[in-house]
């Protein structure tokens, strides 16, 4: 137990930068998965369909390496989305390089969850005074360039 007639006590404790922002990361998912969830979308259906709307004919393997999983696993998420009918395979399929595409339907589910994710960054702009190119912004995609540390 801490005494309480101890320097500090009764004090906030000291918290690192790292460990504020994966708080924050994991309300913000939290907040955003909440908005998406109406339209029939999670923070994974509407990252695949994103980056099959930014470069369509994309295959699973350049799909999942771009998403940072396994095919495996984007083949699960392939296959949501596909039943959502928000994506059609626009190539030969089994054995060759299977291409994938938004439909119109992708397209619309996509403005959709964009609405949602933009009603989110207003939240959270509001919260924090930040511009749309404020500091966090410019870390956040550094961050991202850079490869994960070495274990």
């Amino acid at each position: 137990m801490t005494d309480p007639t101890a320097p500090g006590a009764g004090e906030p404790p000291a918290t690192s930068p790292a460990v504020l922002l994966v708080a924050l990361g994991r309300e913000v998912e939290s907040r955003l998965g909440a908005a998406l969830e109406p339209s029939g979308l999670s923070l994974r259906l509407m990252g695949a369909l994103g980056h099959l709307a930014r470069q369509p004919g994309l295959s699973y393997t350049e799909l999942a390496r771009r998403a940072r999983v396994t095919p495996q696993s984007m083949h699960a998420t392939v296959a949501a989305l596909i039943e959502a009918g928000a994506v059609a395979p626009a190539g030969p399929g089994r054995g060759k390089r299977a291409l994938l595409e938004v439909t119109d339907q992708g397209h619309r589910l996509l403005a959709a969850g964009q609405a949602a994710i933009t009603a989110v960054d207003v939240e959270l702009r509001s919260l924090a005074a930040l511009p749309p190119d404020g500091d966090l912004f410019r870390m956040t995609i550094e961050l991202s360039r850079r490869p994960p540390p070495a274990p």
